[in-house]
């Protein structure tokens, strides 16, 4: 696996901090870092490091939607106001709606339009967010304030990525159970995988260790400042994104979620069939390789990012972990989206 190596090293080089990488296949599990796990410093990223998952957690979140519809819970294609009538959502947003984003509902992130145009949401970018990322968003504030926004589209009528989506997911969560979305992670998910290493921070600021380094850069009065932003409160994402794991629990995680561990093969089917504008399912993208179908998600947030994915069979994964150097205009987005088709080339290809 020498050339795995190679790849990593050349992937740190177009602008990344460091990379961790775990890759399991038929000749048995691989385990590599490259770049460094904090500026100034020598160390490469921990092998175990924890990081910030970023939209992974609309897996994690899907996943225990799916497992409580499997409990005869939750409706699929129920109207989301039966359990969450106080916010008077669309009677015609079913909860297969949020999972696929097919709601229309405004992401509370903000919205991109074809045409270029931007509608805000919350300040999650430069000198503002910095000075507030230790501040407490509660999830009904996020969702109140995306249901104060014109819809994007009728329910049902197109897809477009909404991270509101996944913060009504956890409400609906958390009403029908009676129980905290990390208490119901920790039920269905943390303890039968024993995941010992993923979190549901909440409001927590800390990610624990072993972690690499994220960091921001953003302008003060003219001038450029980098800071070291490991540590903030992730509310202002929820569960759009704000999850903490290590590239072996994700590898345990989606390699039992693709084998049925987690769900029956109906809903399992159900889950990975995907939208026919993008190929997402019910809270992960559906990939084709040359090496057959590829059930994933990746997600960035504020220096770290996390890659996850496992061909439909199991037999072969891909696991990694970013730390750099983020900033408001997402200036490594390309070099991002470079490194996970190169890595999935070489991996699946």
């Amino acid at each position: 696996m020498i050339t795995m190596q190679k790849t990593i090293q050349e992937i740190v080089e177009t602008g990344f901090t460091g990379l961790q990488m775990r890759v399991h296949d038929e000749r048995g599990e691989w385990v590599g870092s490259a770049g460094l796990s904090e500026l100034g410093k020598s160390a490469a990223p921990p092998l175990d490091g924890r990081v910030r998952i970023g939209s992974n957690t609309k897996t994690f979140v899907a996943t225990v939607v799916l497992q409580l519809v499997d409990e005869g819970v939750i409706e699929l294609d129920g109207p989301v106001d039966d359990h969450l009538p106080e916010f008077g959502i669309d009677r015609r947003i079913t909860v297969r709606m949020l999972l696929q984003h097919t709601s229309g509902i405004f992401n509370f992130t903000g919205e991109v339009f074809e045409d270029g145009s931007v509608v805000p949401g919350i300040a999650w970018q430069g000198e503002e967010w910095v000075n507030n990322r230790f501040r407490t968003y509660l999830p009904e504030e996020l969702v109140r304030l995306a249901l104060a926004k014109p819809a994007r589209f009728e329910p049902g009528a197109d897809w477009s990525y909404s991270n509101t989506n996944y913060v009504i997911a956890r409400l609906l969560i958390e009403k029908v159970t009676g129980r905290s979305l990390a208490e119901e992670m920790q039920r269905l998910i943390f303890e039968p995988l024993g995941l010992a290493d993923t979190v549901v921070p909440t409001t927590e600021t800390e990610v624990g260790e072993p972690h690499a380094h994220a960091y921001y850069r953003y302008e003060v009065d003219g001038a450029e400042k980098t800071i070291d932003v490991t540590h903030h409160n992730p509310s202002w994402i929820s569960s759009g994104g704000d999850m903490i794991s290590t590239t072996a629990d994700l590898h345990t995680f989606i390699t039992a979620l693709v084998s049925g561990k987690l769900l029956p093969s109906p809903l399992l089917a159900e889950m990975f069939e995907p939208h026919t504008k993008v190929p997402y399912g019910l809270g992960v993208f559906v990939q084709e390789t040359s090496s057959g179908k590829v059930i994933t998600h990746n997600g960035g947030i504020m220096g770290h990012a996390a890659l996850m994915y496992c061909t439909v069979d199991g037999s072969k994964t891909l696991t990694a972990a970013l730390n750099y150097v983020d900033d408001a205009g997402l200036s490594l987005a390309v070099p991002f989206q470079q490194a996970t088709a190169r890595l999935i080339e070489e991996i699946f290809g």
